[in-house]
């Protein structure tokens, strides 16, 4: 029996998620621009101009600074794969399910990989990685700058402080950061950086940018076996994106049109004051939630990602009604929690293009209206109020500092 498939329609959703966010116009006009060969001459000035692009973005002069075609799992992969052989030694700084990836993977390469934990809503300690080290010739140790899975921010100089002492590679996970949290890979000496397309850039998903410091080239360089994995093989696949443009895959064109486009924007509006922008749209957010009588998992404010907010869910409040509701009658998406804080947290990301002032506002208004009607007492107005005070409050200390 044949079905008939309609034209694809889509709704129009406010992407409040921890990825992917909603994208500027401009990155889907990038998008829908002819198609043009992955080794025609055009298209590599255009992988030249990204790099260029991802550069400015990290914060580094790396020679190997190139978007795989992969998810953010993708750049785990890459880069512990590279990082680590069979019978090395490898430390991961867990506090979430992305960093417990991380070491998942670590494990795949190598049998002598240790784990070092935090509770959910936490960051690792530094000194316990540090300990755990001492005495062992570590070749890496991995973290994640924000844990996407819980909102934890983790600040990276005491690990490049452990990692020097270990003679370690540092490997720093900013799917959930890029673009939206101070970061210098030069600066703070990380050795393998990786992200994602669909975060705080605001592309769509489907590309993980990477970056690798001359220490990192070096480690692989002297490497006695080959990766475990062809597609994920660093320095073939600069072999592609590097001077001689040697055939290694077919990238995904148009994506890395808008991944350019996306960043083009990021560097327009200039990195310190994209991570203003989300910071203080962050600290809106949680002046409303917290005015609505609402916990976060996080409680240490020097701790919270500015991207991602994990709201505690409170007693008697359905997690899928709320989330459906916020759905159905307002177009919104936010996420729910998993693993062990399944059904315990929501979500919510103030990612690239989502992290606005009215996005904040309609999604206060938007949340205590589904609160209301499941019995919790949020007091009319609250979170709307403490936002809109909040925000007051700092354009008013802006313009007496002019």
């Amino acid at each position: 029996m044949t079905q008939n498939i309609g034209e694809l329609n889509p709704p129009v959703r406010l992407m409040l998620t921890p990825g992917p966010s909603s994208v500027d116009p401009r990155v889907y006009r990038a998008m829908a621009t002819p198609l043009v060969g992955h080794m025609d001459p055009w298209f590599r000035d255009c992988m030249d101009e990204t790099q260029v692009l991802l550069r400015q973005i990290f914060q580094t002069e790396n020679r190997i600074t190139l978007p795989l075609s992969a998810s953010g799992s993708g750049g785990i992969e890459a880069s512990v794969l590279n990082a680590l052989e069979e019978g090395d030694e490898g430390i991961v700084a867990v506090n979430g399910i992305f960093s417990e990836r991380m070491y998942e993977i670590a494990t795949r390469a190598s049998s002598k990989v240790t784990k070092i934990e935090a509770p959910y809503g936490k960051p690792v300690d530094s000194e316990d990685v540090r300990r755990a080290g001492k005495g062992k010739k570590v070749r890496m140790i991995g973290l994640a700058q924000g844990e996407t899975s819980t909102g934890v921010l983790t600040k990276i100089e005491p690990f490049r402080k452990v990692a020097d002492e270990l003679g370690a590679l540092l490997v720093v996970d900013t799917v959930a950061s890029l673009a939206a949290v101070p970061l210098h890979v030069d600066r703070e000496r990380v050795d393998i950086c990786f992200s994602g397309s669909q975060k705080a850039i605001s592309a769509p998903p489907g590309m993980s940018p990477i970056t690798v410091s001359p220490a990192a080239e070096e480690v692989f360089r002297k490497r006695k076996t080959k990766v475990q994995s062809w597609y994920f093989d660093l320095t073939t696949a600069m072999n592609y994106w590097g001077k001689d443009r040697l055939y290694h895959h077919t990238p995904p064109i148009s994506l890395i049109f808008a991944l350019r486009e996306a960043m083009r924007l990021v560097v327009e509006e200039g990195l310190e004051t994209r991570w203003e922008r989300h910071r203080l749209n962050q600290l809106a957010l949680i002046a409303g939630l917290e005015a609505m009588g609402l916990k976060l998992l996080v409680e240490n404010p020097s701790d919270r990602l500015p991207t991602v907010t994990a709201v505690m869910i409170p007693i008697g409040v359905n997690d899928e009604k709320v989330r459906n509701q916020l759905l159905d009658e307002f177009n919104i998406e936010i996420a729910g929690g998993f693993g062990p804080i399944k059904g315990k947290i929501w979500r919510v990301g103030l990612m690239g293009y989502c992290s606005q002032k009215p996005n904040v506002l309609l999604f206060l208004a938007a949340l205590e209206k589904c609160l209301i009607d499941q019995g919790f007492r949020a007091g009319s107005g609250a979170g709307v109020g403490a936002a809109v005070k909040n925000y007051s409050q700092v354009e008013a200390a802006v313009g007496a500092s002019r």
